[in-house]
């Protein structure tokens, strides 16, 4: 059912069922419960029933989980190793069977006990990559004298003697280093942010040493030709005074000299 009701007499539907049910009847001019056939004098009231609601979403929940676990692997994701005809999305791996498992498939890894030493994680398509291709066994050590992964028979055989550790352990190790590693790149990154930061207002700060030293030198040279302005103003009028004390002189000197020659002429007369 979806949206269950439920009606006076006890029988209950969905929501939009009945309601359309009744839709038909009104042309009748009754309203009835579909299948006692109880009438009812007026359309009842249509409220949810909660506890329908609850068991229909609890009956469906498992129906949902295997609709979810029957989803056909894509092309590029990973197929389940035990699916024959149509095969299921993978979602686990199991490092022990070096298989994969659709959620089908997998549920023996957890109900059974056969299966509790064995190791589940997350879905690889690179399984293979893990095996040794000489023992054809798990790669779970890592030998620190060849920098490589190794299984437990190569450890007896041709890395006999040499310096080797669990891969889990290895793994740790170099998860440390790549983490000092990218916290001294992080630090890099730090300082080289300042270092550009730096330089951002020292450059800013000679463009406006700059900007004040020519501001300044233009304040300078304006007072100077206001100075070299004024010293002209003045050596221009004691030059026109002197000028015009010169000519002045001259001509009552003339007028001296004109009144002599006139008196000489006239004592010669």
């Amino acid at each position: 059912m979806k949206k269950p009701v439920t009606l006076p007499c006890g029988h209950s539907y969905c929501m939009d069922c009945v309601s359309n049910y009744w839709d038909l009847e009104d042309a009748k001019g009754v309203c009835s419960c579909p299948q006692c056939r109880h009438t009812f004098n007026s359309r009842p009231v249509l409220n949810k029933n909660t506890v329908l609601v609850d068991l229909i979403e609890k009956m469906a929940e498992p129906e949902r989980t295997t609709r979810l676990c029957e989803k056909q692997a894509k092309p590029n994701e990973v197929e389940c190793d035990f699916c024959t005809v149509k095969k299921l999305k993978a979602v686990k791996t199991c490092l022990v069977c070096l298989a994969s498992y659709c959620a089908t498939h997998v549920q023996p890894h957890y109900e059974s006990a056969a299966f509790q030493r064995h190791k589940l994680v997350e879905v690889s398509g690179s399984i293979q990559e893990k095996i040794c291709s000489k023992h054809d066994k798990l790669l779970e050590v890592y030998c620190r004298s060849d920098d490589e992964c190794i299984c437990l028979l190569c450890v007896m055989d041709e890395h006999k003697g040499h310096d080797t550790v669990s891969a889990a352990a290895a793994r740790r190790e170099k998860q440390k280093l790549c983490g000092e590693k990218k916290q001294r790149n992080q630090q890099i990154g730090e300082k080289m942010k300042q270092v550009r930061q730096l330089g951002q207002k020292m450059k800013a700060l000679k463009q406006l040493s700059r900007d004040a030293a020519l501001d300044q030198n233009e304040k300078i040279y304006a007072e100077i030709v206001s100075v070299a302005d004024k010293r002209r103003s003045v050596v221009r009028e004691l030059i026109k005074h002197q000028e015009n004390a010169a000519s002045g002189q001259t001509e009552t000197l003339i007028s001296q000299l004109e009144k002599e020659i006139r008196d000489l002429r006239g004592r010669e007369d």
